[in-house]
């Protein structure tokens, strides 16, 4: 199966953007229904995610029939396909649902499973994060591309750290997570997908998750690699299925992380 060219693929990208925006923007901020994915716990989904992703796999299917689509909300179609479009209509629900413009449009293709496009689009803010052909690129109020490059910070006693949550570690991951924690100059939490976009922006240096699925991470990975930075798992592995996520601003910080936390 052939990838699409990279003009089209760009294209196709903000297409995609655009019909989930239309579905999510207009939600953002009002009175929505909630449910709750969890029989313990809580685990939010709104109308806004079950219709984006519509949005989406209703256009892939009709451009690319013969691709696979692995989707946060309806699950896996064509799943033998070389060609896999992952989505999260919505990562960051809890974002959404509290008003706080951290959350985003996630999608990203994989061949033959290894990341090789992304996208994070934050509708409110205007900002919209791609990766194609190995190229990073901000683009605010869908206007000229801005490359991104991430930060020349080298050292973890400088770095600034995200994590969505210590409360998402569990066991002894909280403690390899916190040992490193305890060595940075700055650390932040909140900002799910966000957090990504603004390490391949040169804003912060590390993020350290667990816990993510295949579709937190899918779009994220071609945007960081295509900036500079380094994405593994804590074992410096590939993370391209989801799990324990370590992404640094360059290789001698990530190397420096996972050292701490291993």
């Amino acid at each position: 199966m052939t990838q699409p060219p990279v003009d089209e693929l760009t294209k196709f990208f903000h297409i995609l953007c655009d019909a989930a925006e239309k579905q999510t923007l207009p939600r953002f901020r009002t009175r929505l229904a909630i449910d709750n994915k969890e029989a313990e716990g809580f685990d939010p989904v709104t109308e806004g995610d079950r219709e984006a992703e519509r949005a989406i796999r209703a256009l892939i299917q009709q451009h690319y029939p013969d691709h696979g689509i692995i989707g946060e909300e309806f699950g896996a179609h064509n799943e033998t396909a070389e060609l896999q479009w992952v989505i999260d209509p919505i990562d960051g629900t809890r974002s959404f649902i509290s008003g706080l413009p951290l959350w985003g449009t996630l999608i990203g293709l994989y061949q033959n499973g290894i990341p090789i496009a992304g996208v994070m689009d934050q509708p409110y803010l205007g900002e919209r994060y791609l990766a194609v052909d190995g190229k990073a690129n901000m683009f605010y109020q869908k206007g000229s591309p801005t490359p991104l490059a991430t930060s020349s910070i080298n050292k973890l006693s400088n770095a600034t750290l995200f994590t969505t949550s210590p409360h998402l570690m569990q066991n002894t991951t909280d403690e390899a997570y916190f040992n490193v924690e305890q060595q940075v100059e700055l650390f932040r939490y909140g900002c799910d997908c966000y957090a990504y976009t603004m390490l391949a922006a040169g804003q912060i240096d590390l993020v350290i998750e667990t816990g993510l699925f295949i579709y937190d991470i899918a779009a994220l990975i071609p945007i960081i690699e295509s900036a500079g930075g380094v994405v593994t798992n804590w074992q410096g592995e590939s993370c391209a299925s989801g799990g324990q996520i370590l992404a640094a601003a360059n290789q001698e910080l990530h190397e420096q992380a996972m050292d701490v936390l291993v």
